[in-house]
């Protein structure tokens, strides 16, 4: 059987992987003060101090650590309402998490195809599914196909960008939906000045190993609203109303993100800007490589962003190109370098086949023409060379 590297894992030599961490601050030092002093398990000064610092940099009030994005989205959308009977809006491009979270709450997802020039949540499909596709009631927008009620939007920022939060915030307030933002992707990113998960009532965060910054595994869920924040702490560590007598008052969950891992997240934090700015360098240096070349689209930076570039992906026209991008990805994969196509569309995986979706298929095409590069924040100048030389030589056997 192949073997198949773990994403975030090191780098084999020669190899280019596709994102890998950069551990190049107060990593060490800080893990090391997590042994010496025994604070290593989900209590210790190291979670309080990560979550302040992401919510400072983000710029919500309150900001709680989670053991994974995906953690983190499970409690937002239970602090949001979302149960058996309901449906929560998404988007239909994106990595599975968000439409695994929605269903651990009993609801059912409603997918959103994505805007062919900016990959992130069409919101006029949006508009169209909430005005045409349901009817309002007391409880809210019900769903014409299901009858079930509409709990919430959860839009996806894909690839560091941020999808169009105006137009997503007035529907909102329209409908009078919550929004949480899944903004796993988009740590650093910004739309018209205002940070990515500042918008909606919640926002949430991932530390995965590929991500911008990491502690291996993580998430972090954001907010202004105080409330929320004590109950999203509350469900996080079992839900304790008296955790000397053990007493319990609702279903809890052992979410709680370890000390150790907050440490190493502090570290990272205090890099997050200088890994932000290498990764608009290598992104500036793709466009400008890549620019020219038939049947290469380089990645654009949508109306009103300021990216993250968190993968740098490119769209192939086959015709144009001489070769499809699955064909690519293994010509390019035979030389060492690692690429990455995006995610299957949400409505076309088997759990989700039965649920609704809201589009033309351009989640499809995406997925059929789209390439993300290599791009880690510690990406050398001779490898990022290596990748435009080598798409520029097999673009029509050149």
């Amino acid at each position: 059987m192949k073997k198949v590297k773990e994403p975030g894992t090191p780098a084999a030599n020669g190899f280019i992987p596709l994102c890998v961490p950069c551990i190049e601050g107060n990593e060490w030092k800080y893990v090391k003060e997590c042994f010496d002093t025994n604070w290593v398990s989900s209590a210790g000064p190291f979670v309080d101090k990560f979550e302040r610092m992401v919510a400072e940099y983000v710029g919500t009030k309150y900001a709680v650590a989670a053991v994974n994005g995906t953690a983190a989205l499970h409690i937002s959308l239970l602090l949001a309402g979302a149960g058996p009977g309901d449906e929560v809006v998404t988007s239909d491009l994106t990595f599975v998490a968000p439409a695994n979270a929605i269903r651990y709450t009993g609801a059912e997802p409603v997918f959103i195809d994505p805007d062919y020039d900016t990959f992130q949540m069409n919101a006029g499909k949006l508009y169209d599914f909430l005005k045409n596709g349901c009817r309002m009631t007391r409880r809210g927008p019900v769903d014409r196909s299901t009858g079930k009620t509409v709990k919430a939007i959860l839009p996806v920022h894909i690839l560091g960008h941020c999808s169009d939060m105006d137009t997503i915030m007035t529907l909102a307030g329209e409908f009078g939906l919550p929004v949480i933002e899944d903004s796993t992707e988009a740590l650093g990113s910004r739309f018209k000045g205002r940070n990515a998960g500042s918008f909606g009532r919640i926002g949430v965060f991932s530390f995965n190993g590929n991500k911008i910054i990491t502690t291996g595994g993580g998430g972090m869920l954001v907010t202004d609203d105080r409330k929320l924040a004590e109950n999203a702490k509350y469900l996080t560590t079992q839900a304790k109303d008296d955790s000397v007598e053990f007493v319990h008052n609702e279903v809890g969950y052992n979410y709680r993100l370890p000390n150790i891992l907050s440490a190493m997240g502090c570290a990272q934090m205090e890099k997050l800007d200088e890994y932000i700015e290498r990764k608009k360098r290598i992104a500036s240096i793709y466009s400008d490589g890549l620019k020219g070349i038939e049947g290469v689209a380089p990645m654009e930076e949508p109306e009103g962003n300021e990216s993250t570039f968190w993968l740098y992906t490119i769209k192939i026209d086959k015709k144009k190109f001489g070769m499809d991008r699955k064909k690519l990805m293994q010509e390019l994969t035979l030389i060492g370098i690692e690429t990455r196509p995006l995610w299957q569309p949400m409505h076309l995986l088997k759990p989700f086949r039965s649920n609704g979706y809201a589009g033309e298929e351009v989640s499809t095409l995406l997925k059929r023409q789209c390439l993300s590069l290599p791009c880690s924040a510690g990406l050398a100048k001779r490898e990022q060379e290596k990748v435009v030389e080598s798409i520029v030589k097999l673009h029509r056997g050149a």
